[in-house]
């Protein structure tokens, strides 16, 4: 019998199986095999478990793995953020996402609209609506182009603390940019001005 020692390559394929299986732990402990082996993991196999934990909302295992990439000179890039950032955003962790975010800008990695979409999505699952605001802002900054998921998120959070003014100004760059609110975005509106009494607008908007 021959003995075969897997490499790099054998362990991320079963790594990113994992992953797709959602087997969070199993692939931790791959990772942890692959070092004490002194098997260098690269960026798949860092991104595939950060993934694994990221749909299983295991956000402080996710929120490890990019100080570990640091330490193994892996370099890090915007995907593997992002999937820390969505973990954050299950977690309802915004200022792990905000702070992530941060980080991303300091190692000149321009933010996409996926770690941004997430960020905004954290802030507006705990109503921070201003924070959500200014991520909209560091869209157009970072010429990121915002869609009907980051609009419908920033609307969201104006609804919850009844900024239905912010809200109606959302709607309406939408539509003045060519993108087509759907009902969720509408409704949220509508929620927003109920929310403050404003029936006209709210009866005007259905």
């Amino acid at each position: 019998q021959t003995c075969v020692l897997p490499g790099v390559i054998s362990y991320s394929a079963v790594i990113s199986a994992c992953e797709k299986d959602q087997q969070w732990q199993q692939a931790l402990g791959l990772l942890a095999r692959m070092r004490q082996a002194c098997i260098l993991p690269g960026a798949i196999s860092y991104s595939a478990v950060i993934s694994a934990c990221e749909k299983d909302q295991q956000w402080q295992q996710a929120l490890g793995l990019p100080e570990l990439m640091q330490q193994t000179r892996v370099l890090l890039g915007v995907i593997s953020y992002s999937a820390v950032i969505s973990a954050c955003e299950k977690g309802q962790r915004w200022q792990q996402a905000l702070g992530l975010l941060a980080l991303i800008q300091r190692t000149a990695i321009l933010p996409n609209v996926i770690s941004l979409s997430a960020a905004i999505s954290a802030c507006e699952k705990v109503q921070q609506w201003q924070q959500a605001l200014g991520l909209m802002a560091l869209m157009q900054q970072t010429c990121v182009l915002p869609g009907v998921i980051s609009y419908s998120a920033v609307i969201r959070a104006c609804k919850k603390d009844q900024q239905w003014q912010q809200a109606l100004g959302l709607l309406a760059v939408m539509r003045q940019t060519c993108i087509l609110p759907g009902a969720i975005s509408y409704s949220a509106v509508i929620r927003a001005c109920e929310k403050d009494q404003h029936w006209q607008q709210a009866l005007g908007l259905l």
